[in-house]
């Protein structure tokens, strides 16, 4: 019997992912049709959440906070 050379085996490992990829990708696209709620294009903007989320900018209200601190 021959044996499988490396190569092969790793190419169809490769074939199986993309293949199982695909298939992802066609069940989300299903999912947003059922429920109707279609993904907005990501801009590449951050939003004021965005910003929040990672700590550069913070909430107006602990701005005031802080304020109301400093003057007391």
């Amino acid at each position: 019997m021959a044996r499988a050379s490396r190569m092969s085996v790793l190419k169809r490992k490769r074939e199986s992912e993309k293949a199982e990829k695909s298939a992802r990708k066609r069940e989300m696209r299903e999912m947003e049709k059922e429920v109707g709620e279609k993904k907005e294009p990501h801009s590449g903007e951050a939003t004021q959440d965005d910003l929040e989320a990672y700590g550069l900018v913070h909430p107006p209200e602990d701005d005031a906070e802080e304020e109301e601190g400093t003057v007391a």
